[in-house]
């Protein structure tokens, strides 16, 4: 294998050129709604993966395909690819319901000066049940337009609001598939990663409440209008986010909150018992794109690593960053700038994973603080880029409403991202070094 080789880390750049230059051709110079996400994003990794496999001098043709399987099928990758079809089905069962019957229960419940505020509580904990800042944005952000439209708030507020309490439940829900592949690449507990991201995500939370109760002061006017809701309908979210801050296994909380949900889905009529299994289908298509990007880059990975494209990435990174605060920001800004990149934070993850691996080992970090690191910063960065999903979707959202916005009117009220950032940026330089038995 290769001492270090800076040019086995091509296939990245290639994909960095290919996604990101089309995505800014295709949404802002040919003006096509959701541009970036019209890219076939697996296409752009089969490019990537051939120039790879090109790269590849001394094995024969059957040893680099050996090469790829090892790395795609690695346990940890396997174990991921399933968890997402488990969380896939829970998410396809639940749908949109509970979600909807979380929110307009506290919506209903709340003093108007409050409602920012609770607008960005209840993304948190739609998210951290749902394990999705995307659905959590698509199911709240026509209520927070309906809030800021018969209030003195304004739109961007409102929605940034959504958007901030989305990213804080993506980064820290035990089904999300930032917190899944960020575990399993690391090779931690969920629980323990969880009790590590508390440790900046809830004073990050706390800055930003008071921010915005400093910022809505002079309220005035009433609530819009909010629909129905049935609490029933939340116990399923509660089953999961209970069963995983306890520690029961992944599985087995997935699995209570597809048999709960299903029972009470049916049971109140909320769905019709012949729809149950279409769902579900829907639930494990909806995540069979992030299987088989997991594959892929595992693939790609295995590649480069074997062509010594990881060691020339570390060398570089050992030059500029020492000790283990060192290590973290290193850590950080390597899988921002995959996010960057890619505008999917799960993928950027994906692809830090085996370099994060090698950092972490090389700067006495330990598992749970490197996967911490790695899905804090791509949060962060996954909720402010313009392109990315989740502001795409808050617009088209709002625009489906009659309202019009833009990214650039949002990003100045994205509070929770920014005070985020500063507080995990202090954490960092405030740590202390962890024990060598825990960073093994």
């Amino acid at each position: 294998m290769a001492e270090g080789n800076a040019k086995a880390l091509i296939p990245i750049l290639v994909f960095v050129v290919l996604y990101l230059g089309l995505g800014i051709l295709l949404e802002y110079g040919l003006h096509v709604e959701m541009g970036f996400y019209s890219i076939p994003v697996l296409f752009i990794f089969i490019i990537a993966l051939a120039i790879a496999f090109k790269q590849t001098k001394g094995p024969d043709y059957n040893e680099k395909f050996s090469i790829m399987s090892r790395g795609a099928g690695d346990s940890n990758v396997f174990m991921m690819i399933l968890i997402f079809l488990c969380a896939g089905v829970f998410t396809g069962v639940m749908n949109r319901s509970g979600a909807e019957s979380v929110a307009n229960f506290v919506l209903t419940c709340i003093p108007i000066e409050y409602a920012v505020i609770v607008i960005f509580l209840v993304a948190a904990f739609v998210s951290l049940s749902m394990g999705t800042s995307c659905g959590t944005i698509t199911v709240l952000t026509p209520i927070a337009v309906s809030i800021a439209s018969t209030t003195n708030y304004g739109i961007p507020l409102c929605v940034a609001a959504v958007i901030g309490g989305a990213m804080f439940g993506d980064n820290l829900s035990f089904i999300s598939d930032t917190t899944i592949a960020a575990c399993n690449g690391q090779g931690c507990d969920m629980k323990d990663k969880f009790r590590e991201n508390l440790k900046f995500a809830i004073p990050a939370a706390l800055l930003t409440i008071v921010v915005l109760f400093i910022m809505t002061l002079a309220a005035s006017g009433s609530s819009g209008e909010i629909g129905d809701f049935d609490l029933v309908l939340i116990i399923p979210y509660l089953v999961v986010l209970i069963g995983g801050i306890i520690g029961i296994n992944v599985f087995i909380v997935l699995a209570a909150g597809i048999v709960t949900g299903v029972v009470i889905m049916v049971g109140t009529g909320t769905t019709d018992a012949l729809d149950v299994l279409p769902m579900i289908g829907s639930g494990m298509s909806g995540m069979l794109e992030t299987a088989m990007v997991a594959i892929l880059v595992s693939a790609i990975c295995a590649l480069i690593a074997y062509n010594g494209g990881f060691e020339a990435l570390l060398a570089w990174i050992r030059k500029r960053f020492h000790g283990t605060r060192g290590g973290m920001i290193g850590t950080g800004l390597l899988v921002s700038a995959m996010d960057v990149a890619t505008a999917n934070n799960t993928v950027a993850i994906v692809m830090a994973n085996p370099i994060a691996k090698d950092i972490s080992k090389e700067y006495g970090l330990s598992p749970k603080r490197t996967a911490s690191i790695l899905d804090t910063f791509s949060c962060i960065m996954q909720g402010i880029i313009p392109y990315g999903a989740q502001m795409l979707l808050a617009i088209s959202a709002v625009a489906a409403m009659g309202f019009t916005v833009t990214a650039f009117d949002i990003i100045p009220y994205l509070m929770y991202q920014f005070i985020l950032l500063f507080v995990v940026l202090a954490y960092i330089l405030f740590s202390k070094k962890e024990p060598v038995a825990e960073a093994e």
